[in-house]
């Protein structure tokens, strides 16, 4: 009978051959707490010491593996604190000397009589006298048996008190104990992808007989570790899709979204349309909707909000729209409640920089049901904000939030439908790893109209230049941003402040300009002071920290500036390039810079070569990997082990599309056939290591 799941993978690691507690403390540094953790600790590398030859055949500083017998030992101290022994050693065609420093252990362990597996480096220095400066030794009376020599050997990732000889013995005995494993991904979906058994798998990914082996290994565990990610992701949506709604909307389009629709002073795109289709079915569903829209910067997504919110309001619900800035905040009720006030729809909005006699006004016309829709900050989630009915959440920017922040919303009402916003473009990849347990929309194309927006990457040197672009776009009638990495001088970065670049500008040359400025630091009065007139134009230049990256929208500016552009990483450069070509004159986006790194000149030559947001995102992906892609700790990215989201999107396609097949057939995992695939995706992603966002 095959050995229980539990038995073997689930037992404490000290109990494993040759580990005990010391050594179990100290793997425990590597996050190996069981025999399952340590077979799933994988080579960081691997290296071939399959050719065993005598010692003259190689050179002085080659690495060998050699085979021979002790003949007798030698002892030498030469000073204080330092004991050399060497072992003479035939290895059939002569004699060397084999050496080890400071460890006289090696007299005992290998009498004269034994057979020594010895891979090293050789040392011809000693009057023609061939020594080999011992990196790894065995006794080998049966070659085919060697662990540590004679074959492609595993190199592992370390930690103090385990060598590499000690992490190849103890998983060596490791894996003797797992010959009757029982398998548990499906067999249908290891023969679909070709995929070999786990048992097989594991002794290949440690000790491979060629290439082939490791290779196949690799490729059953990258799928494997993907696979089990997206049964957890597979489960939570199908929860979140079984639990029903206690809301309901009018179906389909109703008289109010269809006049809103009507009176638009423009065509919504193809894109639109589609995304509207999608979500209008997920409201007309009797489950919650989740839904990612991801737009890129000006595609139109605040219309696709303005839909959502329409309908809860018309279905006698309430609406809630989330951003991260009251500059973005403050950017939606300009522009939504126009459209839904016209719509007879009661709109408000809530910041921390709410009045107080408003903010009560505001709260209780909120809980009797009066206001319709509120749009705000992190002050929405304030526990004196109480709905009467919260139909629909709208989360702009999400990645700015925590999840529990956006959880915090959804608490406001009864499962109301939650549709988050990004126009950061990430890669399908990313995103279905990410955002897994949402359904993902798009916006592509952008609305017609806009014309490209012309990037140039230009060195400190030519800023005169770039400021006679800035006064002459500004004598037409145009307004222009300049955005600096920090608000004040800094010891540690070479950039200049977006307060000391004020002055200097504003008594240097565009001193015949009138200059604004931004930056986190100011309060939220004296950000929406500043906004205002650069708005009505009073405001020629604003120079700004990264505040104005998202959701500031200004037609008339024309020209972006980004000081020391190579700070910034290839999606937020895209965000501030959006703040401009938002009207119908043509925008320049101006990136000063000198690069110190490969990456930073790949960087501006990718901004100046393509507008696309979503192949700058893959770029960015592939420069900067994903835990900086995000920046944030609740970007939810699980710790892989072995699987990489660049190099492995096509297996994460695969590995969605067979867990949610698999979770529609058997939602909780529990026919008999499943449960073994269960204790592992549990285990690999339990609720405290997977973090949905």
């Amino acid at each position: 009978m095959a050995l229980n799941y539990n038995d073997i993978l689930n037992k404490p690691v000290q109990y494993v051959k040759g580990v005990g507690p010391k050594r179990a403390a100290a793997l425990q540094k590597l996050n190996i707490f069981t025999a399952g953790d340590l077979l799933y600790h994988f080579p960081r590398s691997y290296q071939d010491r399959t050719k065993i030859l005598p010692v003259h055949s190689y050179g002085d500083g080659q690495v060998a593996t050699v085979l021979g017998r002790v003949l007798h030992a030698q002892e030498i101290k030469p000073r204080r604190g330092l004991t050399i022994v060497k072992l003479a050693i035939d290895d059939g065609h002569g004699v060397f000397y084999a050496v080890w420093f400071n460890q006289k252990y090696v007299i005992k362990q290998y009498p004269p009589g034994t057979t020594l597996l010895l891979t090293g480096k050789v040392d011809r220095r000693f009057g023609g006298k061939v020594q080999l400066q011992v990196l790894d030794s065995e006794i080998a009376d049966e070659p085919e048996q060697a662990v540590h020599g004679g074959r492609i050997v595993p190199v592992y990732a370390l930690t103090e008190g385990i060598s590499q000889k000690i992490m190849r013995t103890i998983i060596h005995k490791a894996l003797e104990q797992t010959t009757q494993l029982q398998e548990y991904i499906p067999l249908t979906i290891l023969e679909k992808y070709r995929l070999p058994a786990l048992v097989k798998s594991l002794r290949d990914i440690h000790f491979p007989e060629d290439d082939k082996g490791v290779h196949q290994a690799r490729r059953r565990f990258i799928f494997e570790e993907l696979f089990l990610f997206q049964l957890a992701l597979a489960q939570k949506r199908q929860g979140l899709k079984r639990i029903p709604k206690s809301h309901s909307y009018s179906q389909g389009e109703g008289p109010l979204v269809k006049k809103f629709l009507k009176n638009l002073p423009f065509e919504p795109t193809a894109d639109q349309i589609k995304v509207w289709g999608e979500i209008m079915q997920d409201l007309d569903s009797p489950y919650p909707m989740n839904r990612l829209l991801q737009g890129d910067v000006g595609a139109g997504k605040t219309l696709i909000s303005a839909l959502v919110l329409i309908k809860a309001a018309e279905g006698g619900l309430q609406g809630a729209m989330m951003a991260p800035t009251e500059i973005l905040a403050e950017q939606h009720y300009m522009g939504l409640s126009k459209w839904l006030t016209d719509l007879g729809i009661s709109v408000e909005i809530l910041t921390s920089s709410t009045k107080k006699a408003k903010r009560e006004e505001i709260l209780a016309g909120l809980s009797r049901g009066d206001i319709q829709v509120l749009l705000g900050t992190h002050a929405l989630i304030q526990e004196v904000v109480e709905f009467k009915n919260l139909g629909a959440v709208v989360v702009d920017e999400q990645h700015r939030f925590g999840v529990k922040q956006r959880q915090a919303l959804q608490y406001k009402g009864k499962l109301p439908d939650m549709l988050v916003m990004t126009a950061t473009p990430i890669p399908r990849s990313l995103a279905l790893t990410v955002y897994g347990d949402l359904d993902l929309s798009v916006i592509y194309s952008l609305p017609p109209g806009r014309k490209p927006i012309k990037t140039y990457h230009v060195t400190h040197r030519a800023l005169p230049e770039v400021y006679r672009l800035i006064i002459k776009e500004v004598q037409q009638g145009r307004q222009a941003y300049i955005v600096c990495p920090l608000v004040e001088e800094s010891d540690s970065l070479d950039v200049q402040s977006a307060v000391d670049l004020a002055e200097e500008l504003s008594q240097g040359p565009l001193r015949h300009l009138s200059l604004g400025l931004m930056h986190g630091r100011l309060s939220a009065d004296e950000k929406e002071a500043v906004m205002d007139r650069f708005r009505a134009g009073s405001i020629d230049v604003l120079v700004s920290t990264t505040v104005i990256e998202v959701g500031v929208d200004v037609p008339n500016a024309t020209v972006m500036v980004v000081i020391d552009a190579d700070r910034f990483g290839l999606a937020q450069l895209h965000q501030l390039r959006g703040r401009v070509g938002r009207g119908s004159q043509r925008s320049y986006c101006v990136l000063v810079s000198n690069p110190k790194t490969e990456e930073g000149r790949q960087r501006m030559a990718a901004m100046v070569n393509t507008s696309d947001g979503f192949a700058l995102a893959e770029e960015d992906l592939r420069l900067r990997g994903p835990g900086e892609f995000f920046g944030i700790k609740q970007s939810g990215l699980p710790d892989f082990k072995i699987a990489d989201l660049i190099r492995d999107r096509q297996a994460m396609e695969c590995a969605r599309q067979e867990a949610n097949h698999l979770v529609r057939h058997d939602p909780h995992l529990t026919m008999p056939q499943h449960q073994l695939l269960n204790r592992q995706m549990q285990h690999r992603f339990s609720k405290k290591a997977f973090h949905s966002t």
